[in-house]
């Protein structure tokens, strides 16, 4: 242990280290704070990396968030870097340090010791993956690997393949398209981006369609192909060959936390480093942040991991805070919000998705509506889908989706915003939000999908999902002959076509005591003939959730 000022060391940088090592000299400036990185690069915009090897973001040097040099100069941080943490010895409070290139080994004692040790890309041991052309993305020098490569294949050469449709996958996959290369997407789930339920993330497989870019589902990489050492393309599991000169892995991460175990700290239910609300270990000298570490998430009040940058980010801050002062602000809980753009089409979450609620234990409802992002009277209105999920109880908000071309993020943010606060869908129904044509609607998508909660709750309109199953029912479509024509119901063979504005006069065609499920364009005026039949003796009639447009995403033709 020191004998002077308190020495706070950090073991990683990037986003949980850099934060907690400026927060830290923030708060506390006579403290000797050390910084041990053991790459070349200690604070990184690694998210951008992406849009950097696709032209995007063009200069390299605008990824460096902030230079070992400037850590040193405005925050006289003692900032090693080539500086890899091998051991830690707890009982002496010193951790042993290898450096790079020479090996020779340092040992540094701490009074309090922060872990950012990341996490690593997910590499299967396959015939072929350290083949040239093969990578996966996680660093400055991988970056500039997959950049190089990118520039040096021409012609015929220019295919690629991306394992694993998760956010990173996409931006990969629609960065090399940019760059005139034919992508293919390898996804073992049964649809892109896994963590959303599936009919949310029809629409951007339609976008990935009509740019080109091909999609294999349900079938694991099985090896890599190669010729003379140098990637041609891979195999799935299930026989299927795909040429490719360049192979991008992104099929996720796994937590660097060999150094926390040997060092026997406690390891949590999700495989990451356990820390209680101001980010301490079991060890209460020693803290962790980052992808290694687990958060305490909402709404299922479990510890989990995150690896998400916005999390690290604010715990690295609170990590660095406390051990420099012995106090900060509890963590706020991790609610997982999450975007990717893949061309025009943008995806969102945050909280849970249904099927993550039901792998909770958490009842759950949910309701989606299809809405313009702004008035549609105003130019380019682009439809958004947003999913809501909540407690069927309560009226607590669980979680939200949304899919579109523009205003996806503001409608997650809000909701993202508004559930930290313990929100429920009555409370979302309030929101005053801003309002002009080229912003939003008098009645904003977050507003509509929250009326259609209540409704639910106060026993106004119950909903069906879309992908459930209507045999059985009385299917009234409540559209107009052309608009049926143009794209029918599907999975069910008997349907009674009333125009909503008809169906007083025609109601007589209908069957009071049969169990009946509207539908129309997205649920509109499913809603309105919903309300006329329940008023005109009709006792089990649901609205089909997000209409034709949903089923036929939920359901597709055959």
């Amino acid at each position: 242990m020191s004998t002077g000022p308190l020495r706070i060391v950090i073991v990683g940088g990037v986003a949980g280290g850099a934060s907690a090592a400026t927060r830290a000299r923030r708060m506390n400036e006579q403290a000797e704070i050390v910084l041990l990185e053991k790459d070349e690069f200690v604070s990184f915009a690694n998210c951008g990396m992406p849009y950097h090897i696709g032209g995007e973001i063009p200069d390299r040097a605008k990824l460096l968030v902030a230079t070992a040099d400037l850590l040193r100069k405005r925050f006289r941080l003692d900032v090693r870097i080539h500086s890899e943490v091998i051991q830690i010895d707890r009982a002496s409070k010193v951790v042993t340090v290898r450096k790079w290139p020479d090996k020779t080994v340092f040992h540094v004692a701490y009074d309090k010791l922060i872990l950012t040790p990341g996490a690593s890309p997910i590499v299967q041991n396959l015939d072929g993956v350290g083949s040239t052309g093969v990578f996966a993305l996680r660093n400055i020098a991988d970056m500039d690997r997959i950049r190089s490569a990118v520039d040096a294949l021409t012609g015929t050469q220019r295919k690629a393949v991306v394992i694993g449709a998760g956010f990173i996958g996409l931006e990969m996959a629609e960065q090399l398209a940019s760059r005139n290369f034919d992508v293919a997407v390898v996804e073992l789930q049964p649809h892109i981006l896994p963590p959303m339920d599936a009919e949310m993330v029809v629409p951007l497989q339609e976008e990935l369609n009509r740019e080109n870019v091909k999609t294999y589902f349900g079938s694991g990489l099985s090896r890599i192909l190669h010729d003379k050492g140098q990637v041609v393309g891979v195999e799935l599991e299930n026989g299927t060959q795909i040429e490719g000169h360049l192979v991008i892995l992104g099929m996720g991460v796994r937590p660097n936390t060999k150094l926390a175990i040997e060092a026997g700290l406690e390891i949590g239910k999700t495989g990451g480093i356990a820390t209680n609300e101001f980010q301490q270990t079991s060890d209460p000298d020693i803290y962790a942040a980052g992808d290694a570490a687990e958060y305490l998430c909402y709404p299922q009040n479990q510890r989990m991991r995150v690896p998400l940058a916005g999390p690290a980010n604010r715990a690295g801050r609170l990590a660095g805070e406390h051990a420099a002062t012995g106090r900060s602000a509890a963590m706020s809980p991790v609610m997982g919000t999450a975007i990717v753009r893949v061309f025009h089409q943008t995806a969102a979450m945050t909280g849970l998705t249904v099927k993550a609620a039901k792998r909770a234990g958490l009842e759950c409802r949910s309701v989606t509506v299809i809405a313009g992002q702004h008035a549609g009277y105003f130019p380019d209105a682009y439809p958004i889908t947003l999913k809501i999920v909540y407690s069927p109880d309560t009226g607590k908000v669980l979680g939200a989706q949304a899919t579109g071309r523009d205003g996806v993020d503001k409608r997650i943010d809000v909701i993202a915003t508004a559930m930290a606060f313990g929100a429920t869908v009555r409370d979302l129904a309030g929101l005053d939000l801003a309002y002009a044509p080229p912003f939003g609607s008098a009645k904003d998508p977050i507003h509509q999908a929250a009326f259609t909660a209540c409704n639910e709750m106060d026993g106004l309109g119950s909903m069906l999902d879309a992908d459930a199953d209507l045999s059985g029912w009385q299917v009234v479509d409540v559209r107009t002959p052309g608009e049926i024509a143009k794209a029918p119901i599907t999975g069910v063979s008997k349907v009674s076509a009333i125009p909503v504005d008809d169906l007083r006069n025609r109601i007589l065609e209908l069957d009071p005591a049969k169990p009946t499920v509207i539908c129309c364009g997205v649920g509109v005026r499913g809603h309105v003939a919903q309300r006329i039949l329940l008023q005109r003796g009709f006792k089990n009639v649901l609205n089909l959730s997000g209409g034709v447009t949903l089923r036929r995403r939920a359901v597709p033709e055959k």
